[in-house]
């Protein structure tokens, strides 16, 4: 992934110097250090772009599980049960056959 980021962040900076000649009438390659700017800035963005995205997901994976995690305690410790998954497969059951029978 750090080879593709590289390379779309260079063409990015590349085809953005291009296109800001191209809107002046500038010849395209004009001052070509401020391409090489672009290109390099663009690389630099596209990858720390990619370790944020990184960053992200993992940030709410811990706060996904913080949460189940909360909600298991506060659900489960009320009624004295320790939560599993059978529990809440028959608090689940109990709950749809309440619902089914107010519902007729």
């Amino acid at each position: 992934m750090a080879w593709s980021a590289t390379m779309i962040g260079a063409l990015l900076g590349l085809g953005t110097q291009m296109y800001s000649n191209a809107l002046r009438k500038l010849p395209y390659m004009r001052h070509p250090w401020e391409h090489e700017l672009g290109m390099g800035l663009g690389m630099v963005f596209v990858n720390q772009l990619v370790k944020w995205d990184a960053k992200l997901k993992d940030d709410l994976d811990k706060m996904l599980d913080k949460a189940k995690a909360a909600n298991e305690r506060r659900y489960m410790d009320i009624a004295g049960i320790k939560p599993s998954s059978e529990t809440l497969f028959r608090s689940s059951q109990n709950m749809a056959s309440v619902l089914v029978y107010f519902w007729l």
